[in-house]
């Protein structure tokens, strides 16, 4: 996983059930057919963060197809603009992304996860899904649903899924190898929710399959560089964990 590839990236359109939704799919260069990764927005949509984390993951060697989730809004926008400043940015994307149909959503990454199975280059049986803060709720959801269709994905990652404690009923049906990270001073998700999601997730410590990590000191969104959430130590730490989940679970 040391080696850093050439990435190369293209605006592509997603199908399905109603309008094609646009997406970004990040491909390493110089290497045959990969394994794949869904991955899903924070409340920001396809801001720089997301887009560059895209790059990250298919540097590392993985084909990685971001949905514009923010197209079903209207007017559709591709990321909320954080030039006005974090404090003003911060509610807007709350505003806006309360504005998403949950379930439309989980149908828009469902979708996304099928097409990127469907990809020429990408290992059909090998593909991932991933999301962070209100992305890695979304892609728990997503891979229920994916599941209960008959094709659930390789693996899971979420990032602070913000939405965890709401979807805990569909525990059961998400039994893929999954990797949840959280952090100890998050507000937004306290630990006696995380505690509830530990136990929901694992059946109570009984999925060997499921990892979970906790960083001290840690708040929500803990990986998104902007000064407001960042904790350099965790985000670092839990990327490397990623990483090296990703090399047992799905190896180049």
């Amino acid at each position: 996983m040391s080696q850093r590839r050439s990435v190369t990236v293209e605006a592509v359109e997603i199908p399905t059930d109603i309008e094609a939704l646009p997406g970004r799919l990040f491909r390493p260069d110089g290497t045959g057919d990969a394994p794949g990764i869904v991955l899903l927005q924070e409340i920001f949509g396809l801001s720089e963060y997301v887009l560059d984390r895209a790059s990250d993951l298919a540097a590392a060697g993985y084909a990685v197809l971001v949905p514009q989730l923010f197209a079903r809004l209207d007017p559709p926008i591709t990321a909320i603009d954080e030039s006005i400043g974090m404090e003003a940015a911060l509610p807007e994307a709350m505003e806006r992304t309360g504005e998403l149909d949950w379930g439309r959503a989980v149908a828009d990454g469902v979708h996304t996860f099928h097409a990127l199975r469907g990809t020429d280059g990408v290992r059909h049986d090998e593909v991932a899904v991933m999301g962070f803060c209100y992305g890695g709720g979304l892609a728990f959801n997503v891979a229920a649903q994916s599941a209960r269709d008959g094709a659930a994905p390789a693996a899971l990652i979420a990032f602070y899924g913000s939405a965890l404690p709401d979807l805990l009923d569909l525990a059961a049906e998400v039994d893929i190898p999954s990797l949840h990270v959280f952090g100890t001073a998050d507000t937004f998700i306290p630990l006696d929710q995380v505690e509830r999601i530990r136990e929901a997730v694992t059946a109570d410590g009984i999925r060997d399959q499921v990892e979970f990590h906790l960083h001290e000191g840690a708040g929500h969104a803990f990986d998104n560089p902007h000064p407001m959430f960042h904790h350099e130590q965790a985000s670092r730490d839990a990327w490397w964990q990623m990483l090296e989940f990703l090399t047992r679970r799905l190896p180049l």
